[in-house]
């Protein structure tokens, strides 16, 4: 039976969808469910306190739907709460991070830009990372509030959304940046743009991908994997209005869904 329940997932609002598009197409067979958090969307300028809140209860609330395995789709959560809730929870609870290891790595010109919310760049998490590799590579940081808020209202493919990603990302590539770091879920949807606005000039580093090879491997680790070839089911939660979201996910998920609102 422990197979057989869906892997829950949140972030503060639909940007953790890369996420699940990630996982999905890893593990299709895995049933899955998605809460957004937009009635307290954005999380980049909360406090550390109704981040930690927050994420505790949509936790609970996602083990009270069942769920085997908790995926913070959301670099600020993560960042800030994720090693308080795993001494909470018993279930396996997976993060998502700034990919700034890699990022250093790759570095040929030993400059790193991380393009990222305020409240994960500010986070003490993070400037454990980022001390953890400065020594490696210079390590360059951009807070972009307005790259979120381009994603949750829909509006990050039009011209606004290019001369808003050039503004973050222009200061990065002048200081000598050849790895842009994607420090948040919702900036997944706007990689077309940034590559556009890069070029050749670096390389961007996303964690969808990495992070959904790392559910799979959890997965197989505790023996939770559902293991059967049939395909398995998304479903959608909100704590925000549910017309607003029903729209955004729909638009992003590319095909029309249902969403049921939570109170929490």
């Amino acid at each position: 039976m422990q197979r057989q329940k869906p892997i829950g997932i949140f972030d503060s609002g639909v940007g953790g969808l890369s996420i699940v598009r990630a996982i999905k197409r890893t593990i299709p067979d895995e049933n899955l469910i998605y809460f957004a958090d937009t009635e307290f969307s954005p999380y980049g300028n909360k406090t550390k306190e109704i981040i930690n809140q927050r994420s505790e209860d949509i936790i609970n609330f996602l083990i009270n739907q069942g769920c085997k395995m908790v995926v913070m789709a959301c670099n600020t959560a993560t960042v800030n709460s994720i090693n308080s809730l795993r001494s909470k929870f018993s279930i396996p609870i997976v993060g998502v991070e700034p990919a700034i290891k890699p990022a250093a790595l790759k570095s040929k010109t030993g400059i790193i830009g991380i393009l990222a919310t305020e409240q994960t760049l500010e986070s003490e998490y993070f400037h454990f990372l980022k001390s953890k590799y400065s020594q490696q590579v210079k390590i360059e940081t951009k807070a972009c509030p307005k790259l979120v808020s381009l994603v949750e209202n829909l509006n990050h493919d039009n011209e606004q959304a290019m001369q808003i990603t050039e503004q973050y990302i222009h200061p990065l590539l002048s200081k000598g940046c050849d790895q842009i770091v994607l420090g948040c879920t919702h900036f997944s949807f706007l990689s077309i743009l940034i590559k556009n606005v890069v070029g050749d000039k670096a390389a961007i580093i996303d964690t969808a991908v990495p992070v959904a090879m790392e559910v799979k491997k959890r997965l197989q680790s505790h023996n939770m994997d559902k293991n059967k070839r049939v395909i398995g089911t998304v479903e959608f939660w909100t704590s925000g209005d549910l017309a607003n979201v029903i729209k955004s996910i729909s638009q992003l998920w590319e095909q029309d869904i249902k969403v049921f609102k939570a109170k929490i």
